[in-house]
């Protein structure tokens, strides 16, 4: 198979996200996660959440999220302080028994070379840290 390359290829990607509460939402960015905000005059039915290596989320305003995957994963170097350092921030670390998905010990789940251990946003939103574990 030909690889085919785009403009995409190198371009850094973002992510957008709905929030039904904005000052809510901003609160557990900032408080909860300790990352960065942003409100902007030229996207003033939001705000940005800047995270590492130039990353950054948008929030928007609308309806509570309905989506059950997914939206932002967040590549971390220590999956267990991470995981430890929220929880102390009050964050809740989702569990899953599935036969065809993750099956969480403690909010974490190890595949491979992989953990990763999931929890909600306060607008619903299923956030990840995740770590690659050495071969």
């Amino acid at each position: 198979m030909t690889r085919v390359t785009t403009r995409l290829s190198t371009a850094p990607a973002a992510t957008t996200l709905p929030a039904e509460d904005l000052k809510r939402a901003r609160s557990f960015y900032e408080e909860k996660l300790g990352l960065e905000t942003e409100t902007r005059d030229d996207m003033p039915e939001g705000f940005f959440v800047h995270a590492g290596k130039g990353t950054q989320i948008f929030l928007y305003e609308r309806g509570r999220a309905t989506a059950e995957n997914t939206a932002v994963t967040f590549e971390v170097d220590d999956l267990l302080g991470t995981v430890s350092e929220l929880r102390s921030r009050g964050v809740r670390f989702e569990d899953y028994d599935s036969p065809n998905g993750p099956q969480t010990v403690d909010g974490i789940a190890t595949r491979g070379a992989d953990k990763a251990a999931w929890f909600k946003d306060s607008e619903g939103n299923i956030l990840c840290a995740h770590e690659t574990l050495a071969a």
